[in-house]
């Protein structure tokens, strides 16, 4: 049988009360709400930095892709009649040969333009290719597999120089390419150049 000595032992040892119970509950609802508190500080600046960093990530991917295209432009005519090279260079689009490109692609050239364009996000510029087949020099060209390289708030102008190294806004029925071509992007809302143009 137990005794009285033990009875005591055991009830000294039965758990925690109801006010040691809630003492806890109310410490742990107060360290949940002060972490909630800072989180819901800096998560909106997280996140808009993480959202800075994948912009800037595709501003470069869309610059690189431009950049390569227009080193490998060739100097080819649209048929034998044709007097000077296709190239139109315009500020906001410009047209041009090249090598075909891509895994899938068929050995050859092939018509590549970028083009601002506006669609539901607002304005991008937009890479379009087509192959190439000879055409009469007034002939329209079906472009096809649209790319958007780079959207808004960013937007890209061209300008093109030949050996006089003039910059002009166009570039059309020349018996050369240029020889230099300005990317220049801008920030769409303030008109400000950003750093990352290149010739």
């Amino acid at each position: 049988r137990m005794t009285q000595r033990s009875r005591r032992v055991l009830a000294s040892e039965a758990g925690f009360t109801l006010l040691e119970v809630l003492l806890a509950t109310l410490l742990m609802t107060l360290i949940l709400a002060a972490l909630a508190t800072v989180t819901a500080q800096w998560l909106p600046n997280w996140n808009r930095g993480i959202a800075r960093v994948q912009r800037a990530e595709r501003l470069a991917t869309g610059l690189d892709r431009i950049v390569a295209d227009l080193s490998v432009a060739e100097q080819m005519t649209v048929n034998g009649d044709a007097k000077v090279p296709l190239f139109d260079g315009a500020e906001l689009s410009v047209t041009f040969l090249r090598t075909s490109l891509g895994p899938s692609a068929r050995p050859g050239l092939e018509f590549i333009r970028f083009i601002e364009k506006a669609d539901a996000q607002g304005l991008a510029l937009v890479r379009e290719r087509a192959p190439f087949r000879p055409m009469p020099t007034d002939g329209q060209i079906r472009f096809v597999d649209q790319v958007v390289l780079i959207r808004a708030p960013f937007r890209v102008s061209f300008a093109y120089a030949g050996p006089d190294r003039t910059w002009r806004p166009t570039w059309r029925g020349q018996s050369q390419l240029p020889e230099r071509i300005r990317i220049t992007v801008r920030d769409g809302a303030s008109g400000q150049v950003l750093a990352v143009s290149a010739a």
